[in-house]
């Protein structure tokens, strides 16, 4: 090959999110005609709320098909400045908040804003695969800090000032986690907003998952600490709470400085989110809630099933998430790698699912299973895996 055609080093280092590479395989075997029940991806079986779908429809007909600004929509902007006041108690000023297509990118527009090649970003292991793809392509060290089953996944406060350094530019906290389901206390958020703080530090708060919590304790942000005003960073979306992933329709609220620069990276790789798109999210904030509980409330019912159905295959245990929509299976007693195990259950099982080491490097032995899919292919799904025989 010529010299000039190779790749760059920060192409070599991404890897993209491992669920979707199975779903591809999947995708392959199901054009065969082959039945795989999907457990690997987080992508919620329900359809869109129809009164947002209908919102959509009505802003392409009303010519919402061109440029928007490209830092959002400013009816959007508004209704979510408005609706943080009662979803973390606190209204930012417009300016804090930018849209974008999915919470996904945001991940990226604010490393690349606030780390330079060098710097040190603190991120859950196991977490979001996009963390570790995208620190890895800006040339970010990442210090990963192990969530403990006997800690029920969540990140530990104490480790996190362990890992503080002067290189240090930013932590990140997904609470509800992907992949283990864990919800962080108020306390334990509390002390890592502090460590933050004292430290000068960005603190990244993911929470796209804030709507699917199964304990009578409400959804807490320690964003309302500084309002977002000071080093905090909230990045969020319409994906899964409201059963939008495809609409890719996102939102950030940061400080002013980093919203700027943010929007601008946004402005120069995509230009702005499509604006029909936009006019259907504001119709989901006003008026989704109650499509949001009747999902909420059928995901209880899910996770109570596939974990119970998890804790009598032999070899197999499972902790009960309080949030998500996603269970972290220990499947250290099959005797298998969590490769094995994924493999043999996509190959001789038609199960889909993720080894958990997709999520980490501390994840050896564990397995991600989503269980947004209804009662009966969570049953068809456990009665597979159940027909094998996993020990060695």
């Amino acid at each position: 090959m010529n010299e000039r055609s190779t790749l760059s080093k920060a192409a070599s280092n991404i890897f993209g999110q491992p669920m979707f590479q199975v779903l591809s395989k999947i995708k392959e075997k199901e054009r065969r005609g082959i039945n795989v029940i999907h457990f690997e991806i987080g992508d919620p079986d329900f359809p869109s709320p129809p009164n947002v779908v209908e919102a959509g429809c009505r802003a392409l007909h009303d010519g919402h098909t061109h440029y928007a600004a490209s830092i959002g929509d400013h009816g959007l902007r508004d209704e979510i400045c408005k609706a943080n006041k009662w979803i973390r108690g606190f209204e930012p000023d417009i300016e804090q908040v930018m849209i974008a297509a999915g919470a996904n990118p945001i991940i990226f527009y604010a490393t690349a804003c606030v780390a330079d090649p060098g710097d040190e970003v603190i991120i859950p292991d196991p977490c979001f695969s996009t963390y570790i793809s995208v620190m890895r392509f800006l040339g970010v060290n990442i210090v990963p800090i192990p969530l403990k089953e006997e800690n029920q996944f969540r990140m530990d406060p104490e480790d996190i000032k362990k890992a503080i350094t002067p290189k240090t530019k930013m932590m990140i906290i997904n609470s509800p986690n992907n992949p283990t389901g864990s919800v962080m206390t108020r306390s334990e958020l509390d002390e890592i907003s502090r460590s933050a703080r004292e430290n000068g530090i960005y603190l990244y708060l993911d929470e796209i998952y804030r709507e699917l919590i199964y304990t009578d304790t409400q959804m807490y942000s320690p964003s309302i600490l500084d309002g977002c005003r000071e080093y905090t960073i909230v990045a969020d979306g319409f994906s899964k709470a409201y059963a939008m992933t495809g609409w890719r329709l996102g939102y950030a609220i940061a400080p002013i400085r980093l919203i700027e620069k943010m929007g601008l990276l946004l402005e120069t790789i995509a230009s702005c989110t499509p604006p029909f798109v936009q006019k259907a999210g504001i119709e989901a904030l006003n008026n989704g809630h109650a499509h949001v509980n009747m999902m909420r409330s059928t995901y209880r019912k899910r996770r109570d099933l596939i974990v119970d159905g998890l804790n009598s295959i032999d070899g197999i245990s499972c902790l009960r998430p309080d949030g998500a929509f996603y269970v972290f299976a220990n499947i250290k007693g099959t005797g298998l790698s969590s490769k094995q195990f994924a493999e043999k259950a996509l190959e001789e099982c038609n199960v889909g699912l993720v080894a958990g080491t997709d999520f980490g490097d501390s994840c050896e032995g564990y397995v991600r299973l989503c269980y947004a899919q209804s009662e009966d292919k969570i049953i068809e799904g456990i009665n597979r895996l159940k027909k094998k025989e996993w020990k060695k």
